[in-house]
């Protein structure tokens, strides 16, 4: 959540979001990328084919939102990267996701192992 949003007791976008955009939202974190490598991160995660017509109208929607930024990599190929806010975003559902599964001190030990082993 950004400083203003802490500040103001203000909602962060993220939770406006469907799970697909925040998916995607996730990837971007890692490092940007163009469309079809979006597409394959989603479908391996799905394990089923996602459609152009699902990924491309959304990713707009998240350029749209400020979450996202698109540049041109070459005449055919956008790269997409996640904005500052798009960060927030994630960090906004990570820790409204934690806020509910941690509960105690065996959990939270649980999710500080889950955060050392993916790295």
């Amino acid at each position: 959540m950004s400083e203003a949003q802490a500040i103001t007791g203000e909602q962060s976008i993220a939770r406006d979001l469907t799970a697909f955009q925040t998916n995607i939202l996730t990837i971007l974190a890692k490092e940007p990328m163009y469309g079809l490598a979006i597409k394959r991160e989603l479908e391996e995660y799905y394990g089923a084919e996602v459609n152009h017509g699902r990924l491309y109208p959304n990713l707009d929607e998240l350029v749209d939102l400020g979450l996202v930024e698109k540049s041109e990599l070459d005449k055919r190929t956008n790269q997409y990267e996640l904005t500052d806010d798009g960060y927030d975003a994630v960090l906004d559902g990570l820790t409204w996701s934690l806020s509910k599964i941690v509960t105690g001190d065996d959990r939270a030990a649980e999710m500080t192992d889950l955060v050392e082993d993916s790295y």
